[in-house]
């Protein structure tokens, strides 16, 4: 959500936040702000606005230049108070000598607040935010660092915060508990900020904080404390990938750029996990053989499109390992007790790492004795450090807000443990998973050969982008494709779409359907095909247009459906990964038909670090 951007060095702090909060807009926002500090005998100058980045940047524009080498700024997704100018972050205090900027929701924000009023503090706001530089200023007795402690430690809920003031010019000060926040240590400069990606350009090298810690960074160097004061040890990071990765690269959208990363996200993920010989290892989730076979049941854990990559997990576990597999959403998960114990593996999917309410679902069965394996994309994600164990993706950076390569690295991660825990358990003959050693090279090259043929699907797209609803239907290990395909189109075309198992159709949604209702089917090679053939005809039975992704044009499909998506043929297993790269491009050009901005969504977030 909220992107956070705190500087302090030897340059001037204002073009470098500006910057780095144009790298954050990924994230989904409302609002956008910035506070810089000239010196300690000037108030910190704050200009914020409603609406984009780029606004802000006009605002920035039209008045005199801001000085300085401390500053911090803020995109706001709005959680209290409306999406505007005077609820734009930075806050501050009623002597606006002490600036503010916050990520995550403070539960007790309404007793706080009524606390402070009755003290004599003034409030401007509608947001829960503007409570903390108040507790500040309430702590302050000359020391910046014990009275932002003291405050801190009054908040419940999520907060990642950064803070300044006047009064000391060379301090910024940042806190985390349960939302994301690290500093990039550059040369004699800082950066505290809500992920790498915005500061890729200045450093490569990240200081990660730990839930409940804080540090304060001077001229000498960052200094990390808990809560009590104690001083930690500081976790530090690097990443792999330049900024060349984090831009659109000659490509219309982030998002575009991303899909037609699939077929690298696939390669990425396999990369230093699997042998030629069908042997997985996987070096930051190291359990012996005997560690894996204690395991009795699995339950995987995820939201939106990690959700959907979690069902398929499902498939290819109890498939290829024969494990009962539970799949829950993470939102629901711990609200419903859940039977936890030691026999359990729960495997915990997200590509930031940092989603509320999946890490809340990691601490659930950690506490309760349970085994938790992360498959993440971000390293050092708080997912990472609170998990027993981490399956990379590799997929480098992802911008736009709905998930791609992504998806796709989720899945292939998901195969690969399927892999280990099905050559563990001996549960497939070894000329099997060598089978699908070779096949798993060759998805890449089948999703590459899928995004050759953009201007195909595109052409379909356009014929189907004045639709208002539609249906995608599936079976076997595709029907959730069906979901996913239907939740990118909801995603980035505003339009109705509905995901079913192509068996449920009768059950209720066959109703739904006539000649303005299209449906997709996915109707690629399987051991159902002839099922899935089956469903297409009770389909065009009720006049509904049918769109049908398939490997081939199968001789039964003619007269049934009016347009096809062919992709090529590879082991029914891993055919998702090859469907996903032909549903996300369809999506993709059906939005882009219809005017929708597919790199920043209405109303959606990339990363949903609250409840």
């Amino acid at each position: 959500m909220c992107g956070i951007i705190g500087y302090l060095g030897d340059r001037e702090a204002a073009p470098i936040i500006m910057d780095t909060l144009k790298r954050l807009e990924y994230r989904g926002y409302d609002s956008a702000g910035v506070a810089v500090l000239e010196s300690a005998d000037t108030k910190p100058r704050v200009v914020k606005t409603a609406g984009k980045v780029a606004d802000l940047e006009r605002e920035l524009a039209a008045g005199k230049p801001l000085k300085g080498m401390l500053g911090i700024g803020h995109t706001r997704w709005a959680t209290h108070g409306k999406p505007n100018t005077i609820n734009a972050h930075p806050h501050w205090d009623c002597g606006e000598r002490i600036m503010v900027i916050h990520n995550g929701i403070i539960e007790n924000f309404a007793e706080l607040k009524k606390e402070l009023q009755a003290k004599g503090h003034k409030f401007r706001t509608e947001t829960d935010t503007e409570v903390v530089p108040h507790l500040v200023e309430e702590y302050y007795n000359g020391d910046l660092v014990d009275a932002a402690r003291q405050a801190i430690n009054r908040l419940q809920g999520a907060y990642s915060l950064v803070i300044f003031s006047r009064d000391d010019p060379g301090l910024l000060i940042g806190a985390r508990l349960n939302a994301p926040l690290m500093v990039g240590l550059g040369k004699k400069e800082w950066f505290i900020c809500s992920d790498l990606t915005g500061v890729i350009p200045y450093t490569k090298k990240a200081l990660v904080l730990g839930e409940g810690q804080m540090v304060a960074i001077t001229r000498l160097g960052p200094v990390v404390t808990d809560l009590t004061g104690a001083s930690v040890e500081p976790r530090i990071v690097r990443v792999n990938w330049d900024v060349a990765q984090a831009q659109k690269g000659g490509y219309s959208h982030y998002m575009l750029k991303e899909i037609n990363e699939d077929a690298e996200a696939v390669r990425n993920a396999l990369r230093g996990y699997l042998d030629g010989r069908g042997n997985v290892s996987f070096p930051e989730f190291d359990l012996s053989d005997r560690q894996l076979l204690k395991f009795e049941r699995v339950v995987m854990v995820g939201a939106g499109s990690s959700l959907t990559a979690a069902t398929i997990g499902k498939y290819l576990v109890e498939d290829l390992a024969r494990l009962p597999v539970d799949v829950e959403s993470a939102s629901e998960f711990r609200y419903r007790h859940p039977l936890l114990d030691e026999k359990l593996l729960l495997v915990a999917l997200s590509q930031s790492g940092e989603t509320a309410d999946t890490l809340a679902a990691i601490r659930e069965a950690r506490e309760k004795g349970a085994t938790v394996v992360s498959i993440c994309n971000v390293v050092g994600s708080s997912m990472t450090m609170e998990s027993d164990g981490v399956i990379y993706m590799h997929s480098g950076p992802e911008i736009g807000v709905c998930s791609s390569k992504t998806f796709v690295g989720h899945v292939t991660a998901l195969v690969l443990l399927a892999m280990r825990l099905a050559a563990v358990r001996h549960r497939v003959a070894p000329e099997r998973l060598a089978g699908l050693t070779q096949e798993l090279h060759k998805v890449a090259d089948a999703i590459d050969e899928v995004l050759r043929h953009s201007r195909r699907i595109r052409s379909v797209a356009r014929r189907y982008a004045k639709y208002r609803d539609f249906m995608y239907i599936g079976r076997g290990i595709n029907s959730p494709m069906a979901f996913e395909g239907a939740l990118k189109i909801k995603e980035i075309s505003y339009l109705h779409a509905e995901g079913y198992a192509a068996g449920e159709l009768k059950h209720g949604p066959i109703a739904l359907l006539d000649e303005n209702f299209p449906v997709l089917a996915i109707a690629t090679s399987s051991s159902m095909l002839d099922k899935m053939i089956g469903n297409i005809q009770e389909v065009a039975a009720r006049g509904a247009p049918v769109l049908a992704l398939v490997n081939r044009r199968e001789p039964k499909l003619r007269g049934l459906v009016r347009d096809f998506i062919e992709v090529p043929e590879v082991d029914e297993v891993l055919s998702p990964l090859v469907n996903a790269a032909a549903l996300q491009l369809f999506a993709y050009h059906v939005a882009v038909e219809r005017g929708c901005d597919v790199d920043q969504p209405r109303n959606l977030a990339k990363s949903v670090t609250v409840e």
